[in-house]
């Protein structure tokens, strides 16, 4: 793997993306790519969020038209993104940088087009855990979205994805939903086109301060029946 972009999706993340930004400029110069990039996408933010990236030496910001949603804001980057291979991960970091490794690994090891990050494969990697009504939402969600869309993933919401840039044009090229969904809607999207993903177990730990409210938690549910029809009915194909 020559070439890596690392795109980081940022709403009202002044609080937390300066140890972020440390850690993956330390984890990028250490590494041995050709290319490395570091792209910050602003979601609208109303606090410092894009000063701190725009200072930054090595980081590239991309703004949204204002507050537009996490899904509208991954695609924004990945779509803009330069590196043969692009890796998007949440602002907490709450899957350490370093994991990227064994995502790289795993993808050129089984030939994947996508490989996603997972916390239900091996539940001993998971440090800090959510609060309990969390993990049972989660678990149901991912019951009902296997169940729904027919997809295979143990856990499709974890923020930490790796694509090859070719897949990842043609897949977020297609994706309609700007809400927390998405990651969904991207997988059966790769599924349609053909492209081949992998889930591979990796370290994570919760970090409070989550974006999603109980509102957009119910339109999830709802968003799977519409991945599922647009599935079906064509409206992802080539």
């Amino acid at each position: 793997m020559r070439s890596l972009s690392i795109v980081i999706p940022a709403y009202n993340e002044e609080a937390r993306l300066p140890a972020t930004l440390d850690a993956v400029l330390e984890f990028v110069r250490g590494a041995h790519f050709e290319f490395c990039e570091v792209v910050v996408v602003d979601d609208g933010s109303r606090d410092g969020t894009a000063a701190i990236a725009e200072c930054r030496s090595g980081v590239r910001l991309l703004r949204n038209p204002g507050n537009r949603g996490k899904g509208y804001t991954v695609r924004h980057g990945m779509l803009e993104a330069k590196g043969e291979w692009i890796l998007y991960t949440d602002a907490d970091l709450s899957a350490p940088i370093t994991e990227l490794s064994k995502l790289c690994s795993a993808a050129e090891r089984e030939r994947a087009d996508v490989a996603i990050g997972s916390r239900a494969l091996d539940r001993s990697l998971v440090g800090v855990h959510q609060s309990a009504f969390r993990e049972i939402s989660g678990r149901l969600f991912n019951l009902f979205m296997r169940a729904v869309t027919g997809l295979p993933f143990r856990d499709t919401q974890c923020g930490f994805k790796l694509f090859r840039a070719p897949a990842a044009r043609e897949i977020f090229s297609r994706q309609k939903l700007d809400g927390f969904s998405f990651d969904v809607e991207d997988l059966a999207i790769a599924r349609v086109l053909g492209y081949r993903a992998i889930e591979v177990p990796v370290v994570w730990n919760n970090v409070e301060g989550t974006k999603v409210s109980m509102f957009s938690g119910v339109q999830s549910f709802i968003d799977l029946i519409g991945i599922r029809w647009r599935a079906i009915s064509g409206k992802y194909q080539r």
